[in-house]
């Protein structure tokens, strides 16, 4: 059975202190899980001091679109713990995610979700199961840097930084070493997104030599994925971008047994938040049917992370024997394996009773946390020789024939000179297929000759000769070469 411990370079408090912690009840089902989850940390003498604010719902409808107010944000960050129920963002325009607020602003990087298989006592194809998803946290497209450009296209910016790639998968290799894992798979989608995925395959392979000791691979994101689906036996920890991150880890949480059963870490150098990922459910809400295991096990993962394991371990312990033994809520009940029908009230109880008593038959949980975490600060590198090699003008045109418009440019072009034409990322011009389908979003590559030297000047003349012809440019790249490496994508087909 996998240890749901989890720890950071943020100075843990010692077991004696009480420890304060911000604590969030939510919207639908969040108070009554929340209410059991806390009752079972009181019965198992969880030594903290427990701080409620209010978020969500309530907040989003009394005028404040992010859903927290600054006094809940002082607590958090003064106390840097964060227990959370699920909560209700209302639909319609102009409600900003409270979750990626949160894990942004306070630099949450880390998200990582422990999936492993409860089998037979909970229905799952993949008995033994026993996968760990770490996932970056605060870029990629996340980012949430979007624009509509043409009354035909939209884009979505999908930005990938060194010092994030840096700090997620070393925070996965000091995982694996800290916590007896033997490997660490990386997921990418580089044979596409060659500049953004292969950045973060390079830094995986980078710090992957740092650490001969545990054994690495990569994957790309749909057959590793796949690979996950059928066999997840085969996999230990998984690092990859936040939007991989982000359908991946559901994927492991459904196939262990029930996204209602995982909690989750968002982990930072300050602050930490623990949350269950799944969401607020108002149909159930009042019903006391809801399961709280979720929630419980994100208070385990927060319970190690602040020091106190030994309560974690005799929480978890609990909570095994209580589904060993059958009791089981609604979402999980099946006559052929399950013995009691329970709702959220009765089983929390129920795992009170089993505090201090131990699984038969699921391996007992004992902490093999090894060392500490050792993860420096990003250390900038020397900046690498850029060299400006021409740039790509972004053009809303509403023509059918590329020619016609490579005409039109060619009227503006100085000593910058165009190369290309494509749509939609497509070689449209010169020598393009008729075949192409082509949309009013036209990318134009004016690139420098070798023998000319490059000015951003010459850029500016450029755009200005632009709008005095009535080319509609929405937006421009300039491209450049980093110690002699090409920094920006060809065109396909080129």
């Amino acid at each position: 059975m996998m240890n749901q411990a989890l720890e950071t370079e943020m100075k843990r408090p010692t077991t004696r202190e009480a420890v304060r912690i911000a604590v969030a009840k939510g919207d639908g089902i969040g108070p009554e899980i929340m209410n059991a989850t806390l009752s079972i940390l009181q019965a198992a003498k969880a030594n903290l001091q427990i701080e409620e604010i209010e978020v969500g719902e309530k907040v989003y409808l009394n005028g404040n679109s992010s859903g927290i107010e600054d006094e809940a944000w002082n607590v958090i960050r003064e106390s840097k713990v964060f227990l959370k129920a699920p909560i209700t963002t209302p639909q319609g325009g102009g409600y900003k995610s409270l979750n990626v607020t949160m894990r942004k602003s306070l630099g949450l990087y880390a998200n990582v979700r422990p999936c492993g298989s409860y089998f037979p006592h909970i229905h799952t194809k993949h008995p033994d199961m026993d996968v760990v998803i770490i996932r970056e946290n605060e870029e990629d497209l996340y980012a949430g840097i979007e624009h509509q450009q043409t009354d035909e296209v939209v884009q979505c910016l999908k930005l990938i930084t060194r010092p994030g790639c840096e700090k997620i998968v070393r925070y996965a290799f000091e995982y694996a070493r800290h916590y007896n894992r033997k490997k660490v798979s990386c997921f990418i989608k580089d044979n596409i997104m060659k500049h953004t995925d292969g950045l973060f395959h390079e830094v995986f392979r980078e710090i992957a030599r740092e650490y001969p000791d545990i054994e690495s691979d990569s994957w790309i994101v749909d057959i590793g994925s796949a690979r996950l689906a059928a066999t997840p036996e085969i996999f230990d920890v998984i690092v990859m971008p936040n939007l991989y991150g982000d359908i991946v880890s559901d994927i492991a949480a459904e196939i262990s047994g029930s996204v209602g059963l995982a909690g989750t870490a968002n982990i930072g150098e300050q602050c930490a938040m623990f949350e269950a990922i799944h969401g607020s459910a108002p149909d159930i809400a009042g019903k006391d049917m809801a399961n709280p295991s979720g929630l419980l096990k994100a208070a385990v993962l927060m319970l190690n992370h602040i020091g106190q394991t030994e309560v974690a371990e005799r929480i978890q312990n609990a909570w095994l024997k209580t589904i060993e033994d059958g009791i089981h809520t609604a979402d999980i009940f099946k006559k052929e394996s399950s013995k009691k029908l329970v709702g959220t009230t009765e089983f929390a109880r129920e795992v009170i009773q089993r505090l201090g008593s131990t699984p038969q038959f699921f391996e007992v949980v004992k902490s093999e946390a090894q060392g500490e975490f050792n993860l420096p600060k990003y250390v900038r590198k020397q900046p690498a020789k850029k060299i400006l090699k021409g740039v790509d003008v972004f053009v809303d045109w509403k023509g059918e024939h590329p020619d016609e418009l490579a005409e039109n440019l060619h009227k503006i072009a100085n000593t910058l000179h165009l190369k290309l034409i494509t749509n939609r990322g497509v070689k449209v011009w010169p020598n393009g297929l008729p075949e192409t389908f082509l949309t009013d979003h036209w990318r134009c590559r004016f690139e420098f000759d070798e023998e000319t030297n490059s000015s951003p000047k010459a850029i500016w003349e450029l755009l200005e000769k632009a709008f005095q012809h009535h080319i509609d440019v929405i937006k421009t790249e300039n491209l450049y070469f980093f110690d002699g490496v090409r920094g920006y994508s060809l065109g396909q087909g080129q």
